[in-house]
């Protein structure tokens, strides 16, 4: 598993893959070695984590130098059998480059809940069969729903009480 961002969620993406014995490769702008020696992973570079892994999931914010960080070039650098899994920003991968390497069976597939423009309405990626797309909403679980009300309800109360 190629972890791209090493932030809090790509770390526990590390952590609960380690727990499956998975050999694991990090990149990020700011390694963490203390991080990746209590996993047992390796930090590398972007284009050995891209050519090595067979899984490759991003965590990294969308900033300008983050923007299409996964693009021909790099999708290029992806064993045939690969799958890329994008959760974080739907920018950091480009969509077109993205569509057309499954199309064309460069790459395996692809698992996404995150896109350029959202609904994606007009993607590329909608006519691609070796895809999961999903909506961003990984974490609307009934539990934390529950818990987002008990929150909106308290700061309701905060402001009407004052």
């Amino acid at each position: 598993l190629g972890i791209i961002g090493t932030g809090r969620i790509g770390q526990a993406v590390a952590e609960r893959a380690k727990g499956f014995g998975m050999k694991l490769l990090l990149y990020d702008v700011f390694p963490n070695p203390e991080f990746a020696e209590k996993v047992g992973a390796k930090y590398v570079e972007l284009k050995e984590l891209l050519s090595q892994s067979d899984f490759i999931s991003i965590h990294v914010p969308l900033l300008p130098e983050t923007r299409h960080m996964i693009g021909e070039k790099e999708l290029s650098l992806m064993k045939p059998t690969a799958v890329l899994v994008n959760t974080s920003r739907g920018a950091v991968v480009d969509e077109r480059a993205l569509a057309q390497a499954l199309k064309k069976g460069k790459i395996a597939g692809a698992c996404l809940d995150v896109f350029e423009h959202e609904p994606p309405v007009g993607s590329p990626l909608l006519d691609c069969p070796n895809t999961i797309l999903t909506p961003h909403i990984g974490a609307s679980t009934e539990e934390a729903q529950r818990a987002a009300a008990v929150i909106i309800a308290n700061k309701l109360k905060e402001i009407l009480q004052r």
